[in-house]
């Protein structure tokens, strides 16, 4: 499982990726990832796990257009892959059956 292994915050990227769909670049991920977790993520923290799931062969990317807003730099769209697919259907699956495989009564509070 080296090398196609998920760690969690892999896993709310490429989930977030496919949220954004067309419109997934650096600061939306970023925006939606605090939006929906609360957690704030460094560009640093969020360009190496884009760097990591790009090697791993997780996600893919293409330039936009160059923008005047952007003083002409192009943003950097990201697009899950298949195989980024197949990675998430698996850990959801992992977590699915762990989850199912609690006692109910080891989940109730005291």
């Amino acid at each position: 499982m080296k090398g196609t292994y998920l760690g969690e915050f892999q896993e709310i990227v490429l989930l977030t990726i496919l949220v954004l769909d067309e419109n997934a670049y650096g600061i939306t991920i970023q925006d939606e990832i605090a939006k929906r977790t609360g957690r704030e993520v460094s560009r640093g923290a969020l360009h190496t796990a884009l760097t990591r799931l790009n090697e791993k062969g997780f996600i893919s990317s293409e330039y936009g257009g160059a923008t005047a807003e952007r003083g002409g730099r192009r943003k950097r769209y990201y697009q899950v892959t298949n195989l980024g697919k197949n990675a998430l259907q698996e850990a959801k699956s992992v977590r699915d059956d762990l989850w199912n495989s609690v006692p109910k009564v080891t989940l109730q509070r005291s």
